[in-house]
């Protein structure tokens, strides 16, 4: 009977240990897609600086665009203010189509489309993007992004 219990002790704190390690981190592509949402969030709450939180604050972050090579995290923020300077010029942007695609364990290749509502138009193209994963999280270190 003795051995029973201890059997059955061990086994429960077996159990118990288990429902610990469940609580592991979000996975590569929910963590991707809370960057993703938090991004959509700050746009449309007309914050350039809360929407560049989602990209590596680095020199090596790179931003292709409208035939143009941004280099760094401050060029790529002046270019979005400069080209978005009030809410009403941001719009309403949103996330389709998302895909994303684990290159290594520390980077993530994402493609999707994006769309903007303003009140004179609705722009939207295809973008490209390789995600690293940072101390901050998972962050974009390249975006190559076209209009239709």
């Amino acid at each position: 009977l003795a051995l029973a219990l201890l059997a059955w002790f061990v086994l429960a704190g077996c159990g118990g240990s288990a429902s610990v390690a469940e609580e592991e981190p979000p996975t590569l592509d929910a963590a991707i897609q809370a960057t993703l949402e938090a991004q959509v969030a700050a746009w449309n709450a007309g914050s350039v600086r809360g929407f560049m939180e989602g990209y590596v604050r680095a020199d090596s972050l790179t931003f292709l665009s409208g035939g143009s090579v941004r280099r760094g995290w401050e060029e790529a923020l002046y270019a979005y203010v400069r080209g978005s300077p009030d809410a009403e010029a941001m719009g309403t942007l949103a996330f389709e189509e998302v895909s994303i695609r684990p290159l290594s364990p520390t980077r993530a290749l994402v493609w999707g489309r994006w769309r903007l509502r303003r009140a004179d138009d609705a722009p939207s193209g295809l973008f490209t993007l390789i995600f690293a994963d940072t101390p901050e999280g998972w962050r974009i270190m390249h975006d190559h992004t076209s209009s239709d």
